[in-house]
C-alpha cells in the first residue's frame, strides 16, 4: 500500500482497557477516602447514585465507607427519567423508577455518584430532580470516568476516578459484577 492509496476500513471496533477489577477496587477506596476527608467523617453526608450506571458505585462507595468509619452513610438511588432533555428520543413509554433516595436529603451533604461523566446532561437533570426532593447543604459529585473534553454543561466532578481524552464517537462502558454478570471492567470502544 503507498501513500496516497486509503486504508481499508475493516468495520471492526478497536477496544481498549482502560480499568480492570483490580484498578476499579483501588480507585473506589482511594475515592471514599477523599469522601470521608472532604467531608470531615458521615456525619450529615448521603450518597445517591444515578439510576441506572451511578447506583451500583454508590452501593459500593457506601460499603467501603461503612467500614472505613465504622458507621453507616445512607445510600439511595435517584431517577432522573423525567428530568432528562432528551425523553421524547427515549420512546412512546419511557420506564421510571421511584426516586428512592430513601433518606431526608435536607440539609445533608449529598454525593451524587454515576460511573460517567460526559456532556454533563445526566448531572444537570439529576441535580433538577434533587432539588425537587429538597434542599442539601452541599452537593457534590463523583464519578469513576471523566471525559473531560465532551461537557456541554459547565459541570466538573468534585471526585473522579480517572480522567481520559477521547474523541466523541467512542463510547465508555463500565461493567458490573453484580448488575452485568461479567467482571469488572472499564472498557472504551
Amino acid at each position: 500500500m503507498n501513500a496516497k492509496t486509503p486504508a481499508k476500513k475493516t468495520g471492526l471496533h478497536q477496544k481498549a482497557q482502560l480499568m480492570s477489577a483490580s484498578e476499579i477496587e483501588r480507585t473506589l477506596v482511594r475515592l471514599a477516602y477523599e469522601i470521608v476527608e472532604k467531608n470531615s467523617g458521615v456525619a450529615g453526608l448521603g450518597l445517591v447514585g444515578i439510576r441506572r450506571r451511578g447506583v451500583p458505585l454508590a452501593e459500593r462507595l457506601g460499603k467501603i465507607i461503612t467500614r472505613i468509619e465504622n458507621a453507616k452513610v445512607p445510600v439511595g438511588t435517584l431517577d432522573i427519567t423525567f428530568y432528562r432533555d432528551d425523553l421524547s428520543t427515549l420512546g412512546p413509554k419511557p420506564v421510571v423508577q421511584e426516586k428512592e433516595v430513601g433518606f431526608d436529603i435536607e440539609d445533608k451533604n449529598i454525593v451524587l455518584v454515576d460511573d460517567v461523566l460526559f456532556t454533563g446532561r445526566t448531572t444537570r437533570a439529576a441535580l433538577d430532580a434533587l432539588m425537587d426532593l429538597g434542599r442539601p447543604e452541599r452537593v457534590e459529585l463523583c464519578v469513576l470516568i471523566d471525559r473531560r473534553f465532551s461537557r456541554q454543561f459547565p459541570i466538573q466532578p468534585d471526585y473522579v476516578g480517572k480522567s481520559i481524552d477521547s474523541i466523541i464517537s467512542q463510547k465508555v462502558k463500565v461493567y458490573w459484577k453484580k448488575k452485568d454478570g461479567k467482571e469488572e471492567v472499564v472498557i472504551l470502544e
